[in-house]
Formats: structure tokens, C-alpha cells, sequence
């Protein structure tokens, strides 16, 4: 039975909902099925590593900045509590929130990009479609009758709303800019069984509502945090908002990186509102009473940003719980254009300059040499679950995920050290040299 043929219990979820992909016995009452989709997200070794991962600074670079790791737990924090306040399942918004960054390779979205390109002949890489194959293939838990490691098999509310992009490559949504899709993809072709299954009944490239709220949550996690990050580490003075060269150049990164869903006015407009709100201390001098402050700023945008989404959902939707597709969440344009601006800030003054750095660079070949060393050396060189799965792929095709899925698995400092153990230096400026 699907879910649009029974009706709904009073927390707003049907039977279908709590089905896992792979049936497993029953269990006590003592937790809720979604209650245990947050534990296996808790005990995971994947949300281990992403404490050893880079959010927008590399983990090493001083004791303040967020990891993926720390990000995550914010988002979680945030996700879970607009979550309730709509009437979702907390457990479920918590469990997508956990979920969310687990596909991301080493580097962050530098590593992103070399993966990528190493994958565009196999379907290409994204760090949602990785974060689905951890869930549903490569994570450790669950092993089906057959044999077939089918991850943490969580229930179809859970994985659904853990997908932030449903639908394939190439096949989402069109830019009204460029005329061509985006490049973001939930699913990999030879994961399309499981995807199907989890978004049974699901409106076509329509995200259910727990989904949109952790996307929400990611949003405004990492426009607030990664600001918080740069004043703390002396790469951003708020001051500039008030400097006219430097908000154009705010508004340009904006709509570079970000594309041109709010007009160059309505970020000017909103830059206009920050200052208003006198929401930021001058002069941050590193003291405590100024990291105090620029605490309660971080607060208080995050306050800012949930609390209108809330109300404006509550204004469309109406009081009792909304739950997976009964509601879409809705961001006044007004926030959707503020958060933009703190974006455009961390884009300006931290994300566009690291990318001219020399570092930048040398993690993209770290990945890539790692990738041709490893493929050279399957099964040998990999860990003993890929090297299992290496030896059961079909073709070249298969092999080379196999190869990436290992890459995407390490940590900053994992894959540092396994590429100072597998390649020397390259000599004269020639191809690296192995071991």
C-alpha cells in the first residue's frame, strides 16, 4: 500500500513513511522507527570523518573554525527546531540535517570540482548523490539476504528527506540565465533502485517539506557561521557594508556564485536592512566581550531567518502539522535576499581570494593523483570494502566509482597521508612518481 492510499496518523506520517528498503524484524516500542534513523546518523563512522573535513577553512588552520563536522550539528540544531515548529518530525529533520554533507570528499567543494571532472565520463560527482550512496550502499549496518550492503536502511521519510536534489544528472531544473540544468543531482545511475523506491508517490523534482527545511537550515547554518568564521579570523570587517565599493563588490559575488534569483537592488536593499538592525558590535577586537557580541549577531540572525520562514509557511499554511508533502516552506524573497548577502560576504573576503592561494591547488592534484594511483593499484591499495566491491564491478566504468568512492571517503588529513604514502613528489615538474 502507498502512501497516498492510506490515511494519516495524527503526526501527520502513514505506515509507508516508517518502511525501510529492506524489511528488518521487529523491534520494542521503546523508540520511534525515525528515532532510530537518528541514531544510526549519530553512531555513523561517515559522520565521524567529518570532523577531519573542511567546511570553508581547512580543520587545521586554528582552533575556532567550523569542521563539516560542527556545521552539521548547527544545521541539525536549526533544521530540527523549524522543523518542529511546523510540525515535522524533529527526528526526521534531525536525521536529514546529520546526513547532509556526508558525501563531501576531502577539501570541500575544492575537492568537489576534481572529482567531478575525474567522474564526467561516469555520470559526474556530487556530494548529495555520495551522501545517498553512503546512506543506502557504502555506509556499514545493514547487509540484505542477499548479501547486498544496503547501508544504514533508513525508513523512505528519512532517506527522502535526506535527498536535496531529486532527480538525476542533467535532468533538474533549467537556469532561466544559461538555459541549461543544473549542475547539482541527487542520485548516481546505478543507485536509481533505491531512489525509486524512497521517492515512490513523490511529486517528480519536488522536495517533501522536511527536505526544503534542512536545506533551509544548511542555508542559514553556513551564510551566518562562515561570517562569524572570517570576523573571528580577521578576514572581514563588517565595517565594509558601509563602504559603497565594497557592497557592489558583495552584490557582484553574490550573483556570480549564487545566480541572479535577487535582483543587484534587492541585495542592495537588503545590505540597507543588515545595517539597519545594528545587529553587529564595531570595531571586533578579538576580546571576549566582542566575541560575546558577535555570538548574540550570530543568534540573532538565526532568529531572524527561521522566525520569518516560520511565520510566512504558517500564513500560507495554517496551523497543525505539515509533514513530507502537504506544505511547501516558504522564505520571504526579503530573507532569501539577506541571507544571500552574508554568502556574498564570506564569498568576497574569504572563498574568491583561497582559490588563487598555491594550497587551493595542490589539494585538487592530491585528489586526482590519488584517483590514477588507486585505479592502478585496485584491488591492492584499496580498503578492504572497496577492494571487495572494486573486484565485483562490471566494467572500467564501475571500477573508477569504486576508485572515487574511496577518494570521497577520506578526510583532509587521510588523504594528505595516503598520498605522501603512495606518490612522491613529482620531479622537474613531470607526473607524480609511485611509490
Amino acid at each position: 500500500m502507498t502512501q497516498l492510499d492510506q490515511s494519516l496518523d495524527l503526526d501527520g506520517y502513514v505506515d509507508a513513511d516508517r518502511e525501510r528498503w529492506v524489511p528488518e524484524p521487529a523491534k520494542s516500542r521503546e523508540r520511534t522507527a525515525f528515532e532510530r534513523d537518528r541514531a544510526r546518523l549519530v553512531h555513523s563512522s561517515a559522520l565521524r570523518r567529518l570532523g577531519a573535513k573542511t567546511q570553508v577553512l581547512g580543520p587545521s588552520s586554528d582552533d575556532f573554525v567550523r569542521t563539516r563536522l560542527t556545521h552539521t550539528l548547527e544545521v541539525a540544531q536549526v533544521g530540527r527546531e523549524i522543523g518542529k515548529a511546523l510540525g515535522c518530525d524533529p527526528d526526521i529533520v534531525d536525521t536529514a540535517c546529520l546526513a547532509h554533507d556526508l558525501g563531501h570528499p576531502p577539501f570541500g567543494h575544492n575537492g568537489e570540482r576534481a572529482l567531478a571532472e575525474l567522474a564526467k565520463g561516469i555520470g559526474g560527482f556530487e556530494g548529495n548523490a555520495q551522501t545517498l550512496r553512503l546512506l543506502t550502499r557504502l555506509e556499514p549496518k545493514v547487509v540484505a539476504p542477499d548479501g547486498r550492503a544496503v547501508g544504514l536502511n533508513l525508513t523512505r521519510a528519512s532517506l527522502d528527506a535526506s535527498v536535496k536534489y531529486p532527480w538525476r544528472h542533467l535532468q533538474g531544473p533549467v537556469s532561466a540565465a544559461s538555459g541549461k540544468p543544473t549542475h547539482k543531482f541527487g542520485v548516481y545511475e546505478d543507485d536509481l533502485p533505491v531512489f525509486e523506491w524512497l521517492r515512490e508517490q513523490a511529486p517528480g523534482g519536488r522536495k517533501c517539506l522536511e527536505a526544503q527545511v534542512m536545506d533551509l537550515a544548511d542555508d542559514i547554518s553556513y551564510s551566518v557561521h562562515d561570517v562569524e568564521d572570517a570576523v573571528v579570523g580577521g578576514r572581514l570587517d563588517l565595517e565594509v557594508l558601509g563602504v559603497p565599493g565594497e557592497r557592489d563588490r558583495v552584490v557582484e559575488a553574490v550573483q556570480t556564485w549564487y545566480g541572479d534569483a535577487v535582483s543587484a537592488q534587492g541585495l542592495q536593499d537588503a545590505i540597507d536592512r543588515l545595517v539597519a538592525a545594528r545587529l553587529w558590535r564595531p570595531g571586533f577586537d578579538g576580546s571576549r566581550a566582542a566575541l560575546a557580541s558577535l555570538k548574540d549577531s550570530t543568534s540573532q540572525l538565526i532568529g531572524r531567518f527561521a522566525k520569518a520562514s516560520q511565520l510566512a509557511t504558517r500564513e500560507e499554511y495554517g496551523t497543525g502539522p505539515l509533514t513530507r508533502y502537504a506544505a511547501d516552506l516558504i522564505v520571504p524573497h526579503e530573507t532569501l535576499a539577506e541571507i544571500l548577502v552574508l554568502k556574498g560576504l564570506a564569498v568576497t573576503y574569504v572563498m574568491a581570494p583561497r582559490e588563487l592561494e598555491p594550497l587551493y591547488h595542490r589539494q585538487r592534484e592530491v585528489l586526482v593523483d590519488l584517483v590514477h594511483v588507486l585505479s592502478e593499484r585496485a584491488p591492492i591499495a584499496l580498503e578492504p570494502p572497496f577492494a571487495a566491491d572494486w573486484v565485483e564491478a562490471e566494467n572500467d566504468a564501475a571500477r573508477l566509482r569504486v576508485v572515487i568512492d574511496q577518494v570521497a571517503s577520506l578526510t583532509d588529513v587521510s588523504a594528505a597521508e595516503l598520498h605522501a604514502r603512495l606518490v612522491h613528489p613529482p620531479r622537474h615538474g613531470g607526473p607524480p612518481v609511485l611509490v
